[in-house]
């Protein structure tokens, strides 16, 4: 069986201890954990968000515990800088215009390129590499993959709130993100050569200088032999990127064993996944997703069902089952932005879900958590 290894980047948000508001201090977290964190740390386009990443991981358990170790040392490099850190797609109240952008040259052509769409663009993502055979592989799993996006989207919700504003959506992070271009659902591309003909015509044409400007959900990364999933918020609980994480791994080894057998998966028109994406980031597992077979609404949990049905017969043979069971814990807790929105309506504040999203990010890796934190 083809080893599908995993690479993790999780993008945390840098919140004051004081005022629980965004800060602009990657640069004092850069520099106090440069003894201790920097191959894994990296700046993103804005100076509230750090990221950090594994290396690459031979298995859910080698994640694991990988993501705890960094995680443990981020949150000790924080508080020793009076700062804090947190999971969350979104800030519950942070406005944009006051979180600088990182200088440098990459990120001063994007906002030279996209103006105020790259400037509001503060938003906190999950993304993971899994492991292909080969880019060919890479494409024919992309498509089929598709389908899955909305349902893994959906476990992951965690931006209810924007600028001060209770949105209406579990996952609010992706309406931001959408005002950029080549982001969402990616089109069906018949072969390799077909999607590099797409690339190469965006480079020719000067409209991209690479092809790590294609923001889909979902891509065959450009330069590493992996496909690299976009679409989740940024958690809070490492259990929860964790279960994601396997999930996707395990999409990913079942879809190759069909086509190893010879079988596939039907292939869906990008205009229907992306309804189903609209629906899981309205209301994420609580959402009626549309079953394409039987022309239906279906709940979520009923697909759920389908999906880990579907890939079980991998779970083992990847030592992850868990992990990838751990899904039925956020069907039973809800997701982030189910529990965000529940301190919200206990407390009506928008500090108390900062504080919330901390204790959160912090449980289970720092030994001081208070229980009445927890829900």
């Amino acid at each position: 069986m083809h080893k599908f290894t995993i690479g993790v980047e999780e993008e945390y948000q840098i919140i004051d201890a004081e005022t629980r508001d965004l800060v602009s201090h990657v640069s004092k977290i850069i520099e106090g954990g440069k003894a201790t964190l920097e191959e894994h740390l990296k700046h993103e386009m804005h100076e509230s968000v750090v990221e950090m990443e594994t290396g690459i991981c031979n298995n859910i358990q080698e994640v694991k515990a990988e993501l705890t170790d960094l995680r443990k040392r981020l949150i000790k490099v924080a508080h020793e800088n009076n700062l804090r850190v947190a999971g969350g797609g979104t800030h519950p109240f942070s406005r944009w215009e006051d979180n600088p952008i990182t200088k440098a040259e990459r990120y001063d052509k994007i906002v030279s390129d996209l103006g105020d769409v790259a400037r509001s663009n503060l938003i906190f993502g999950l993304h993971v590499h899994i492991g292909i055979p080969d880019r060919e592989e890479g494409i024919r799993i992309q498509n089929i993959m598709r389908y899955f996006l909305p349902h893994v989207y959906a476990l992951s919700t965690n931006s209810p709130f924007w600028v001060g504003s209770k949105t209406g959506f579990k996952s609010y992070r992706q309406h931001v993100f959408v005002k950029f271009p080549r982001t969402g659902i990616p089109s069906y591309f018949s072969c390799v050569a077909e999607f590099d003909a797409y690339i190469n015509l965006m480079i020719k044409t000067g409209t991209i200088d690479n092809a790590k400007k294609i923001w889909w959900d979902l891509r065959v990364h450009p330069f590493y032999p992996t496909i690299e999933f976009r679409i989740c918020d940024m958690p809070m609980r490492i259990e929860e990127t964790v279960c994601l994480a396997a999930i996707m791994q395990c999409l990913v080894a079942k879809i190759y064993k069909l086509h190893q057998q010879n079988m596939s998966f039907r292939s869906y028109r990008r205009l229907l996944l992306t309804e189903n994406k609209w629906r899981a980031s309205k209301e994420g597992i609580h959402a009626h997703l549309i079953d394409f077979g039987k022309e239906t609404s279906v709940p979520y949990v009923d697909l759920l069902k389908e999906l880990l049905e579907f890939i079980d017969d991998v779970v083992d043979e990847l030592g992850c089952r868990a992990e990838v069971e751990y899904a039925w814990e956020i069907m039973k807790n809800g997701t982030g932005a189910d529990r965000q929105l529940q301190v919200y309506e206990e407390t009506g504040c928008l500090k108390a879900v900062v504080d919330y999203m901390i204790a959160e990010t912090e449980y289970g890796i720092t030994h001081h958590n208070d229980p009445q934190l927890i829900i």
